[in-house]
């Protein structure tokens, strides 16, 4: 198994057709996590994802979900659900909040990847209008939420 390491500076990214097939996509290590690095690499579809005694791991799995919003169907029991629940959803007004309910402890987990260093990133990105937050809100408390990465028509969440 070779797995490239990356220097820090201007990203070299190997192609994604390097990537490992076990661990499946794991395609380089290395590098750093700035703002560069990282629009480069989703866009490129390479995301990092590593604990924090790890050294930054670059990823691009096969498959990957994809979802298309004109192709999605909203049944009519989900639809009448949706109408009678109390929730707001946001955008963009606790981001780094998102992030760090993300990134807390759950019962079935003994950690998280979303390090101090993931949330200062993706932080920066957010301010640059990159990075982007879906929150649902009941009673003005914040009780879920997505966060991701815009590129045009494109949303990495």
């Amino acid at each position: 198994m070779y797995l490239p390491w990356l220097e820090t500076g201007d990203p070299q990214f190997p192609t994604i057709d390097l990537a490992l097939d076990e661990p499946n996509g794991l395609l380089a290590a290395g590098g750093e996590l700035s703002p560069h690095w990282l629009t480069e690499a989703y866009q490129n579809g390479i995301f990092p994802w590593f604990s924090d005694e790890d050294p930054i791991l670059w990823w691009s799995p096969s498959p990957r979900c994809v979802m298309f919003p004109e192709q999605f169907h909203l049944s009519k029991s989900l639809r009448k659900t949706i109408r009678n629940l109390h929730y707001e959803i946001r955008i963009d007004q606790s981001f780094e909040k998102v992030m760090r309910a993300c990134a807390a402890p759950r019962a079935d987990q003994n950690g998280t990847w979303i390090s101090e260093e993931i949330i200062e990133a993706y932080t920066q990105l957010h301010r640059m209008g990159i990075a982007h937050s879906v929150e649902l809100w009941e009673e003005n408390e914040l009780v879920g939420g997505l966060y991701g990465l815009n590129f045009g028509r494109i949303f990495f969440g």
